[in-house]
């Protein structure tokens, strides 16, 4: 039987683990086969992030929605098939409305089916918490795994082609045709940062900026509660803060 809901819930640590503390890209490392495949421009991650975060939510939702009927022993499989159903909504909607995108984005609109970190919010959160915390859960989630892949495909599209924002048009509709910037008349392209090993490089330099900030409020914290201490200490001597 599943545990009790908390009965308060913390949204904002919510929305704090899954932007930074538990990003399921940056700290996780989930999903990062279709992350590291269709990176290669902004619409292009762009398109993958929206579906994801379709996906999380309407999971999450569902999980959370049956989680009091549904026996241990087909839990797993029962999640799964909740995840293949929105996936397959997912695809419907891009083979509707973004069908160019899809065709660019082939596979990797139904390996969505595959990715650990959607499974793993419905097994590790969703089954244990009540419907609205959870479809939070998954909103989070799925912008902090967006918000990945933007900002990897903003810099291998700037350092491998020059422009930014190139074809936004295939998921936004003729008003975006004019939003491609172009930084630099007659670049060379960086094929390194356009194949995909670029992308691992690129992945790298995210993880390594994240590790240096949190250090960095590691530090800040620690020297702050010295201080504390320290303030602490010369009240109880001298009874004078001052």
């Amino acid at each position: 039987m599943s545990p009790p809901s908390k009965s308060r819930t913390d949204y904002g640590e919510i929305a704090h683990n899954g932007l930074w503390k538990n990003n399921p890209a940056l700290v996780q490392l989930l999903g990062l086969c279709p992350l590291l495949a269709v990176t290669g421009t902004v619409v292009n991650a762009l398109g993958l992030g929206l579906a994801t975060i379709i996906v999380l939510v309407g999971s999450n939702t569902s999980v959370s929605l049956i989680r009091n009927f549904v026996p241990e022993t087909v839990r797993l499989p029962a999640f799964v098939m909740i995840i293949a159903s929105f996936v397959t909504c997912a695809e419907l909607l891009m083979q509707a409305f973004t069908y160019e995108l899809y065709q660019i984005l082939g596979i990797f609109i139904p390996l969505i089916v595959t990715n650990c970190a959607i499974l793993g919010r419905a097994d590790a959160f969703a089954s244990k918490n009540a419907v609205l915390p959870s479809a939070f859960d998954g909103l989070m989630m799925g912008v902090g795994f967006t918000i990945v892949l933007v900002v990897l495909g903003a810099l291998r599209e700037t350092i491998g082609q020059g422009v930014l924002f190139s074809n936004m048009e295939l998921l936004f509709g003729e008003a975006a045709i004019h939003w491609k910037i172009t930084l630099m008349d007659g670049y060379q392209d960086f094929l390194f940062l356009i194949l995909p090993p670029g992308a691992f490089f690129g992945m790298g330099l995210l993880i390594a900026g994240k590790n240096i900030l949190d250090e960095r409020a590691k530090k800040k914290l620690q020297s702050q509660k010295i201080e504390k201490t320290a303030v602490s200490k010369r009240v109880r001597v001298t009874g004078n803060v001052g």
